[in-house]
């Protein structure tokens, strides 16, 4: 049995498994906002690593090949974006000053409320960069002094309960226009965000992917020239 768990494809297997079960009941709620299938996929895939005791680099080895494709699915991200080129320049304006406020108050936001709590400097410099995406936010932690393992938990965490809860909140303020639920979604939510924009509508997809990836450029942005200032 041990052997079996140190291979690469049990537990690659096992990961397909769990998230494919996790996504049919999530179909089958008709994508309820409380049965996202990330939600209840991890906390059973962290549970078998503890029973089975498992280590995290034999787990991430294992499941190197599904961190690869994340690359080209993310680039792929930037087709719907290209075939609504035409609208999104004339909308270029909009576009850039919705992108400044998003940023800003994700950042002001964060850190605010964990500033007030007494949070220190580290924890501050890791939350900071949470409407990123997960690679731009460890980085971006560890210019500021944060630690990058807790950038990531926070951005997972932010992804997940904005792509649970933008779509009812978009609904109960009555806001129809796709344009711009997508791009609230993924500047605020990144991939997550835009996954499930794009179950709701394929312009609120392709919006959500351009604001996921302007976003992670502005916060970057932002943060970088914070670091150089103080």
């Amino acid at each position: 049995m041990s052997g079996l768990l140190s291979t690469q494809i049990f537990w690659l297997a096992v990961t397909l498994v769990v998230f494919e079960a996790a996504d049919t009941i999530s179909r089958r709620s008709n994508r309820h906002p409380l049965a996202h299938p990330v939600l209840w996929a991890t906390p059973v895939l962290i549970g078998l690593l503890l029973l089975t005791e498992t280590r995290y680099d034999t787990y991430y080895s294992a499941t190197y090949p599904l961190s690869f494709l994340l690359g080209p699915a993310v680039v792929g991200l930037a087709v719907p974006i290209w075939a609504r080129r035409a609208l999104i320049r004339r909308l270029a304006l909009p576009i850039l000053l919705a992108l400044l406020a998003g940023a800003v108050t994700a950042i002001v936001s964060a850190v605010g409320i964990m500033w007030l709590f007494g949070a220190p400097a580290d924890i501050l410099a890791s939350v900071a960069p949470r409407a990123t995406t997960t690679p731009v936010a460890m980085d971006v932690a560890t210019q500021l002094g944060g630690v990058p393992a807790l950038a990531a938990v926070i951005v997972l965490f932010a992804g997940v309960i904005g792509a649970m809860t933008a779509t009812p909140l978009f609904n109960l303020m009555k806001i129809r226009d796709y344009r711009a639920r997508g791009f609230a979604v993924g500047v605020s939510s990144h991939g997550f965000g835009a996954a499930r924009a794009f179950q709701v509508d394929q312009t609120a997809g392709a919006f959500a992917s351009l604001g996921m990836a302007l976003n992670a450029v502005a916060t970057s942005t932002l943060l970088s020239l914070l670091a150089l200032l103080f």
